[in-house]
């Protein structure tokens, strides 16, 4: 368990989990909230049982990786499990959806859709985080300097 939480005081990765929060929370509050243009809990469970094919259990769990995950990381608490699940979101985004467009974005709206250099960078992320964990200002850094004997 201690290995769970433990971190040291990186700044580095202070920003690496902050910032990928930042960037992933938008995502997961579409999801489920239906913020910044998203369809909402019951609009993407639809979306990903009945046009993706997902199991009903793995759609609950992206939606709630992307929303509670982007903001247990910007906390720091949980950090390796939280990246851990965003690495399992994004490479599922690859493979299920982002692969046949090839690997850039859609910047000029030629292609189908959006390529997946977008989710190799965030899983680049998700590893630093898994490696090194929260870094300074982590809860997980907290709990580890408040119960370690």
């Amino acid at each position: 368990m201690k290995t769970f939480f433990q971190t040291d005081d990186s700044i580095n990765n202070l920003i690496v989990r902050v910032m990928l929060g930042i960037v992933i929370f938008p995502h997961g509050a579409q999801k489920l909230l239906g913020w910044f243009g998203g369809y909402g809990y019951e609009g993407t469970l639809g979306f990903f049982t009945d046009k993706m094919g997902v199991p009903m259990i793995i759609a609950i769990l992206i939606i709630a990786g992307e929303f509670f995950g982007a903001l247990s990381l910007i906390a720091g608490f949980l950090t390796r499990l939280c990246a851990t699940g965003i690495l399992l979101i994004m490479s599922g985004a690859i493979l299920m959806a982002h692969m046949p467009n090839g690997f850039f974005m859609n910047w000029s709206g030629a292609q189908a859709g959006e390529g997946y250099e977008y989710h190799l960078l965030a899983i680049a992320l998700c590893l630093v985080l898994l490696i090194s964990g929260g870094g300074r200002f982590s809860a997980d850094g907290f709990i580890t300097k408040r119960f370690s004997s």
